[in-house]
């Protein structure tokens, strides 16, 4: 079956259509955008489905953005999109908005029971028996005039996530309806979430390793390379590769022969940042003892597993109740930090990050459960 495709190429048309898509129930939004060699995502094309058409907009060509931005933020229409946190960065990037609310046909699959994890193409054909063309995900959406395949890869999938809300749509009945836009909600509260440079260090991998002190250079490291990521607009391996961050906290190397041996150092970095990195070592390990980090928390041991195990089943045993995905019940990294809160002999406490709907239906199983296990 053909689909209907309208571009838009100018401010006034996407006006028009923003002023449109306002009346609607619903609107079902795609972006394709190319971060090869960048810190942010640069948009190629914004999809919009309506159910009827799939219309296509030229980012390249569109200078006010603010119809698109107050069509996300309209709280009577309802965006759908798929697995959409990237799209969410591209819409940031662009308009200043975030889609609220929001719905994630991905999630939506999830609390049907109809597979979680599942690609989008695999989702269109198993609910709506369609057969997407081939993924042009990879292709260059910047280039001009696109190919008929890239406009047809961009089309369909516009128009069939809006044929694909309105299959689930009915299936998705209370609570469960509630719980997806609550996620959606979380996702977009997220994505506003501001990234903290000073901060990234905690995340490191095998920072917990490190001394105080070691720790202190370690978190200069990591903001400098995230805001030198920034300003460059880089990815961040290209400034500075994930697993060298370990090793400069820990050996401080302190001439360029011993940067260069640093683990996964890249010459390209020697070169360009070697003694900008030197110097910021030196003088982060000149940090006086009151102003380094706090130690971090050393990762639960491996006679944790067994329990972790009992807190998962839960989660599993809600989701087969529920008819839902086991993987959308309780996130691992809530019930580590559950168990964190007082491994081996408690008294526990429900992490911050379990909320909403969860914490209600399984926070105090298990707390029981680890009451229990304690016994």
């Amino acid at each position: 079956m053909a689909i209907d495709i309208f571009w838009i190429r100018d401010d006034a048309a996407l006006a028009k259509h923003c002023a449109d898509w306002r009346r609607l129930p619903f609107v079902a939004l795609d972006t394709e955008f190319m971060r090869v060699d960048t810190f942010y995502p640069k948009a190629g094309l914004v999809q919009v489905g309506d159910g009827e058409r799939a219309y296509l907009i030229d980012p390249l060509l569109i200078g006010d953005w603010s119809p698109f931005a107050e069509l996300l933020e309209d709280a009577a229409v309802l965006k759908v999109l798929h697995a959409c946190s990237e799209d969410l960065e591209v819409f940031l990037r662009l308009t200043g908005a975030l889609p609220q609310p929001l719905l994630d046909t991905q999630l939506a699959a999830g609390y049907l029971g109809i597979g979680y994890s599942m690609g989008y193409s695999r989702l269109v054909q198993a609910v709506l028996g369609i057969e997407l063309p081939k993924d042009e995900t990879r292709s260059d959406w910047l280039q001009r005039p696109l190919t008929d395949m890239q406009v047809r890869y961009a089309a369909e999938d516009a128009q069939h996530l809006a044929e694909l809300y309105a299959a689930l749509a009915p299936r998705l009945t209370e609570p469960k309806r509630s719980w997806v836009l609550e996620d959606g909600a979380e996702l977009v509260t997220n994505m506003r979430r501001e990234v903290i440079p000073d901060e990234l260090y905690r995340d490191a991998k095998l920072a917990w390793k490190l001394s105080r002190a070691q720790l202190a250079v370690l978190r200069e490291l990591c903001a400098w390379r995230e805001i030198e990521a920034r300003l460059r607009d880089q990815p961040r391996n290209r400034i500075l590769r994930e697993n060298s961050l370990w090793p400069l906290a820990r050996f401080q190397p302190d001439n360029l022969v011993s940067l260069a041996r640093i683990d996964d150092m890249h010459p390209r970095t020697v070169r360009q940042d070697g003694n900008v990195l030197l110097k910021l070592i030196r003088e982060a390990a000149e940090t006086p003892p009151e102003h380094w980090p706090e130690a971090l928390p050393e990762p639960l041991p491996p006679d944790a597993s067994p329990l972790l195990k009992q807190l998962r089943a839960v989660g599993q045993v809600e989701a087969e109740r529920l008819g839902m995905a086991p993987e959308l019940m309780l996130r691992k990294k809530h019930l580590e930090a559950l168990l964190k809160s007082g491994f081996p002999n408690g008294p526990y406490r429900l992490p911050e990050g379990l909320r909403g709907w969860r914490r209600e239906l399984m926070g105090q199983a298990l707390l029981d459960t680890l009451a229990t296990a304690g016994q």
